[in-house]
């Protein structure tokens, strides 16, 4: 078949060309929403009398026929056809002639492919939104299992409070719900058709571009066809969202790692998720959590590509844009893998209560609570922060803690401290005493566990 844009030239492409612009070996994957969106494209073209019914039920059958050959790898692809949307057009007319060659009326390649995009990303926020659930129900799962573990809470990986384990599981489900939000979001931009902009500015033929917006699911149409043309801020937007989400499960992935090691112990991950050393016959290494980590850069990286690609490109299309795909597309592989890995990992692995109980109250994760102690009996914050550094000190100097001391220790620092202290004192004392609603205490926990269950059911 000659090529699309071929009536005006005199001389073949050269093939080095050819190979240089294609996007076949990358876009191919758009081939179930380019079809989709061309099926709605010919039904609009139909109900406005551009082309017969008898057309639009041969071009759509045709298509799926089409679809169906892509599905099953029967399909041939090859570079002098450049991208998808030039395979399927040029099979749908070797098939079907003349009446194939009406299926472009009214469009232009850059509104197919927008839509085209536009119907990818909005499935794909679909799909990510559900395996963040599941990453959520995971955690939630967890706290179950884990009801009544303390472990320390931690600012510069130096210990800080005690919070119940259930805390720490649920801090991430509030991570993941804003990335559920802000991919939420996202969608409301992506599902604006654009379909029917054509070239840059719109046809002079009587298209109906509400009417392929309401048949692709899109809840309203663009209003502008040259900011139709140029606009990628779509594409940036969710691949944010997606380094924001890599971001989070980095953030878990660190955590566990460090936890896992010899000098933590906090933590048993399965064999099924761990791998072994060459080398080295004792090793079981978190390789599955340091791949995750890993591949966080592979996702981030997208983000800089789209905004440079972007920033430099006159209205309305510029061939620039045939490489967006390309970030799309790394960010979406490198991400879904992750999330789909992620529950397994999170319900498998187990809390090594005993190790954890062990040495609990090591590091004064008391030391707040009994500060606030002061606080409730009238002591100023500023000086019984320096009240309680100063038994920190003594107790560090002597090889002791806040809750070995005797009462006339305490009372030698502050004469209103009473026997009430003994309950505060110690870690999981310190833990019980947290009512703030969102901290890490038994009722707040307890709360906002029974407020995810229900909204995760």
């Amino acid at each position: 078949m000659a090529k699309a844009w071929g009536g005006r030239f005199q001389q073949a492409t050269d093939p080095r060309v050819e190979a240089f612009t294609e996007s076949i070996s990358f876009d191919h994957r758009l081939y179930e929403v380019d079809i989709r969106g061309s099926k709605a494209h010919a039904t609009m073209l139909a109900a406005v009398g551009l082309i017969s019914e008898s057309d639009r039920d041969l071009i759509c059958s045709t298509l799926d026929e089409i679809g169906s050959e892509i599905t099953a790898g029967k399909f041939p692809f090859s570079a002098e056809l450049e991208d998808i949307h030039m395979h399927i057009e040029s099979a749908l007319i070797a098939r079907v002639g003349d009446i194939g060659r009406r299926l472009h009326t009214g469009r232009s390649r850059n509104d197919q492919v927008s839509t085209d995009l536009k119907l990818y990303v909005r499935d794909a926020i679909d799909q990510l939104d559900g395996l963040l659930a599941e990453v959520q129900r995971a955690f939630v799962g967890r706290c179950e299992k884990d009801a009544g573990v303390v472990l320390p809470g931690y600012t510069h990986l130096q210990r800080a409070q005690p919070v119940l384990a259930s805390h720490y599981w649920l801090a991430y489900c509030e991570k993941f719900q804003r990335d559920r939000e802000r991919l939420a979001d996202c969608r409301r931009r992506v599902n604006i058709s654009p379909l029917g902009a054509a070239a840059l500015a719109g046809t002079s033929l009587p298209i109906n571009r509400h009417l392929t917006a309401e048949l692709l699911g899109f809840a309203a149409v663009a209003g502008n066809s040259l900011d139709i043309s140029s606009d990628r801020d779509y594409l940036a937007e969710f691949v944010f969202c997606l380094s924001l989400i890599s971001a989070h499960l980095s953030t878990w992935c660190e955590e566990w790692i460090i936890w896992f090691t010899t000098e933590f112990s906090f933590l048993r991950l399965p064999d099924a998720y761990t791998t072994g050393s060459s080398i080295m016959p004792q090793k079981r290494n978190p390789d599955v959590l340091e791949l995750i980590r890993g591949r966080t850069a592979r996702v981030m990286a997208t983000v800089p590509q789209l905004l440079i690609l972007m920033k430099s490109l006159p209205m309305a299309y510029n061939r620039d844009l045939q490489e967006d795909k390309l970030a799309v597309f790394a960010a979406i592989d490198a991400l879904r893998p992750c999330l789909e890995l992620a529950p397994a990992v999170i319900e498998g692995a187990e809390l090594r209560t005993e190790q954890i109980a062990s040495r609990l109250d090591d590091g004064f994760l008391d030391a707040t609570a009994l500060m606030e102690y002061l606080i409730k009996k009238g002591v100023p914050m500023r000086t019984g922060h320096e009240t309680v550094g100063q038994l920190v000190a003594r107790c560090e100097a002597s090889g002791t803690r806040l809750a070995e001391l005797s009462l006339d220790d305490l009372k030698s620092a502050c004469s209103l401290i009473d026997s009430d202290v003994y309950h505060i004192l110690g870690a999981a004392n310190a833990m019980k005493a947290l009512c703030s609603y969102g901290s890490g205490g038994e009722q707040s926990v307890r709360d906002r566990l029974a407020e995810w269950q229900q909204r995760l059911r």
